[in-house]
């Protein structure tokens, strides 16, 4: 005996049941997102993100910027190495609207290098 056409057709909508949850709950999530905003771009601040490091590395030594980043919308990451009284380092410094981590580094002195 077949199986009632009321029955066959929720089987069938079953699997489609789990997609439609999905889909609620990304569109919430997108709506939670946009009420919070989109953060601004800060690319434009590299050379103020440039500036600032340096002048958080300087007490250290020498400072040597090798690199800007954006890493994301918000956030750039200055690289460079300082070279002071304690060898030469490297630093990593992050940047939104100021220095929001500063990470140094020492850099090995290399065999036969003198140093």
């Amino acid at each position: 005996m077949p199986a009632p056409r009321p029955v066959v057709a929720a089987l069938l909508l079953l699997p489609l049941a789990g997609c439609v949850a999905g889909m609620v709950a990304g569109a919430a999530g997108m709506a939670a997102r946009e009420a919070q905003g989109r953060p601004q771009s800060n690319a434009a601040l590299a050379p103020q993100a440039r500036a600032a490091c340096t002048a958080r590395a300087a007490p250290l030594g020498t400072v040597a910027i090798i690199d800007v980043v954006q890493d994301s919308v918000d956030r750039l990451t200055v690289w460079g190495t300082v070279t002071g009284a304690s060898g030469r380092q490297s630093f990593e410094c992050r940047f939104t609207t100021a220095i929001t981590a500063f990470k140094l580094r020492p850099i090995p002195a290399r065999a036969g290098s003198g140093h």
